[in-house]
């Protein structure tokens, strides 16, 4: 893990604390662009369609009046499909979002190592 020197510590800590605002930014920006997904799904015949949220849960539900002559299974086959499929769009794209979101990742903390040089280096300075 790189350390920086002890002249740099102060930038350093102040370009890591900016790095993490702007991935913050970059998560919270993410989070209201998968609030505001919609899903979409219709049948192939074009009698049943539905929307879904960014978190999955159905939004919307239309069904034309002529679906019911396929029979009440066959509608019911055919909104779960659809409903599902909605699901499914907003799902892929809360998913693209959200891996566009997590793409420069944090730097490495400095650990422990870092500390005790530090305070090493400040003993034999004193000395």
């Amino acid at each position: 893990m790189w350390s920086p020197a002890p002249e740099d510590d102060a930038e350093f800590l102040a370009r890591y604390v900016a790095e993490s605002r702007e991935i913050m930014r970059g998560l919270q920006a993410a989070r209201a662009a998968v609030q505001q997904v919609e899903g979409r799904a219709e049948s192939d015949d074009g009698l049943v369609e539905a929307t879904a949220d960014g978190q999955g849960g159905p939004t919307g539900l239309r069904i034309d009046p002529r679906a019911m002559r396929g029979g009440e299974a066959a509608l019911g086959r055919k909104v779960t499909a659809v409903l599902r499929a909605a699901q499914e769009d907003a799902g892929r794209q809360a998913r693209e979002i959200t891996d566009a979101a997590s793409g420069p990742a944090l730097r490495e903390p400095l650990d422990e190592t870092f500390v005790r040089q530090r305070v090493e280096q400040a003993a034999q300075d004193l000395l």
